[in-house]
């Protein structure tokens, strides 16, 4: 995708973004449930001008003071840690430039699973062009990207079993994607919380188109 710099077609990106996921479509008393995740308070989503915020507590995890991390391949993508001042957790923002997702360059990294080798969920081919990377108390990050599709695997521990449980993914009334708890895989290792959010390949026709006019 031709990247573009001027702040009227930001701006475009911005709306059409909106639109197409809904951020912040909600109603009252028509917001739907998402899954209880043990240990974790989250995911929730926001958009702060051209970047999609991703933040979780995890109560059971502290840390004596904050750290922000670059994301590979991302440029202007970083993940923060810090204690979190409403509880004893720790607080993980992922901050994620709608440039960097609709960036078709990522579309060539190589294609893996789940950390450990197991298919990711909801995905038929059972993968996507990913990057991993690990920062303090979360080993083996992952970032996907597909034409239709982002997500982010967050390591921690999940006492489910070797299973894995996925269910549809709500921010207010509108579903957003699915959310899986992954548990251990044989090796006892790679367990964590998935998060994979619909991406509209549309809404890069339409912005190119839109464009055009500016």
């Amino acid at each position: 995708m031709t990247r573009i710099t001027y702040s009227r077609s930001r701006n475009l990106i911005i709306g059409l973004f909106i639109v197409t996921m809904s951020l912040f479509t909600t109603s009252c008393g028509d917001s739907k449930k998402n899954m209880d995740i043990p240990g974790v308070d989250g995911p929730a989503l926001h958009l702060d001008k051209d970047n999609l915020l991703i933040s979780m507590v995890f109560e059971n995890i502290t840390l004596e003071g904050g750290l922000r991390y670059n994301v590979p391949k991302y440029p202007n993508s970083y993940v923060a840690i810090e204690p979190d001042y409403e509880s004893a957790g720790t607080l993980m923002s992922m901050s994620v430039s709608l440039d960097d997702i609709f960036d078709s360059r990522l579309q060539n990294l190589p294609s893996e699973k789940l950390p450990g080798g197991r298919a990711l969920p909801g995905v038929a081919s059972g993968s996507l062009p990913s990057v991993a990377f690990s920062i303090e108390k979360f080993h083996g990050m992952t970032f996907y990207i597909g034409p239709k599709v982002f997500g982010v695997f967050v390591p921690t521990k999940m006492d489910i079993g070797s299973t894995i449980i996925t269910g549809r993914y709500y921010t207010g009334s509108k579903r957003m994607g699915n959310i899986s708890l992954v548990g251990p895989d044989q090796n006892g290792e790679n367990s964590g919380v998935l998060l994979l959010l619909d991406v509209s390949k549309s809404v890069e026709k339409r912005l190119k188109k839109l464009s055009e006019k500016y």
